[in-house]
């Protein structure tokens, strides 16, 4: 059954289509006869009409893909669209930060429930956020610090020696910080962030085993679908393919698999379809990516998978069932 597929994610002419996962659920989407749309979460709107839900509209564009750098999409013309009336299914995957505008944006979204499947679930998306949710499997972490009193991060850091610091709500590796054994500019690094940030930070040991690899695993409607395992680029301690670096084929480690078999029944219930974790040195659970997860495309170019094939698996079912 063909769908109709509105994506509501960043401005195409800017993502990089080698490995933007975003673009990879489009191409499958097409290639199954979905019809695609495209729009900016900045013309999602909202218009009272009588009823509890209201009107929920956008601005978008009917678009085909190709993967073709520099040409790899078409548009029509933009109109404004009904996004209960119009469309059978949305893509949530504009990029993080996950801020007071995402939030508004999910929950935008969240009332179109039983009328329009969107995916990743939107209200769940709200309640789960990466560094928070986490928290929910503490078992499998690191030693960590939610917390903004200077003081507190002291304590951390003089048990734990070298830590890292980084903004509780943000993503693809970017304000992260590594403080040595010394402590060293800890409290200079706090002034920083409580300017920049009203929420706590999260503070973790730094873990040698990153060197061994920082994995990105993909769960698709709380089942295993693949991993991939990041390394830092040189003279980095990040492993964020973002940041330089750069990435293998993988297997689960027992403990990894023990993970995963832990969180999926949960994944699922919620309505989270498309789920990144990141595990570093084959052990420490350190964050569950559901706002915009990536990393399908070098999972599929290393194990010959078909994740996004997976993922519109998994969000067809769940259309039907509605």
């Amino acid at each position: 059954m063909s769908l109709r597929v509105a994506v509501q994610m960043d401005p195409l002419e800017n993502i990089n289509i080698a490995g933007d996962s975003s673009f990879a659920l489009m191409l499958s989407a097409q290639a199954r006869g979905h019809e695609l749309w495209h729009y900016d979460v900045t013309s999602l709107a909202y218009e009272s009409d009588g009823t509890p839900h209201g009107r929920i509209t956008a601005h978008a564009a009917p678009v085909t893909v190709q993967r073709d750098a520099g040409n790899h999409f078409s548009a029509g013309e933009r109109r404004r669209i009904d996004l209960a009336q119009d469309i059978d299914v949305i893509l949530m995957r504009q990029d993080p930060p996950f801020h007071l505008g995402y939030i508004s944006a999910a929950l935008l979204l969240d009332r179109l429930k039983g009328k329009t499947l969107v995916a990743n679930d939107p209200r769940e998306v709200v309640n789960a956020p990466e560094k928070m949710f986490v928290l929910d499997y503490a078992q499998y972490m690191p030693p960590t610090l939610v917390a903004r009193h200077v003081d507190d991060l002291r304590a951390f850091q003089k048990k734990h020696g070298s830590v890292v610091v980084k903004p509780l709500h943000g993503n693809g590796g970017k304000a992260i910080f590594r403080i040595d054994e010394s402590g060293t500019n800890l409290s200079a690094l706090s002034e920083v962030f409580d300017q920049t940030w009203p929420e706590p930070h999260m503070v973790q040991p730094f873990l040698p085993e990153v060197s061994e690899g920082d994995k990105r695993i993909v769960l698709v409607d709380g089942e295993f679908a693949g991993a991939i395992n990041r390394f830092p680029g040189e003279g980095e301690f990040r492993s964020n393919l973002a940041q330089g670096g750069h990435a293998e084929a993988t297997e689960l480690t027992a403990r990894e698999e023990e993970i995963c078999a832990a969180m999926g029944p949960e994944l699922k219930r919620r309505g989270l379809v498309f789920v990144g974790i990141d595990v570093i040195g084959g052990k420490w659970l350190t964050e569950i990516n559901v706002t915009s997860p990536t990393g399908i495309v070098a999972i599929d170019r290393f194990n010959g998978t078909d994740t996004a094939g997976l993922i519109w698996d998994a969000i067809e079912r769940r259309h039907a069932a509605m």
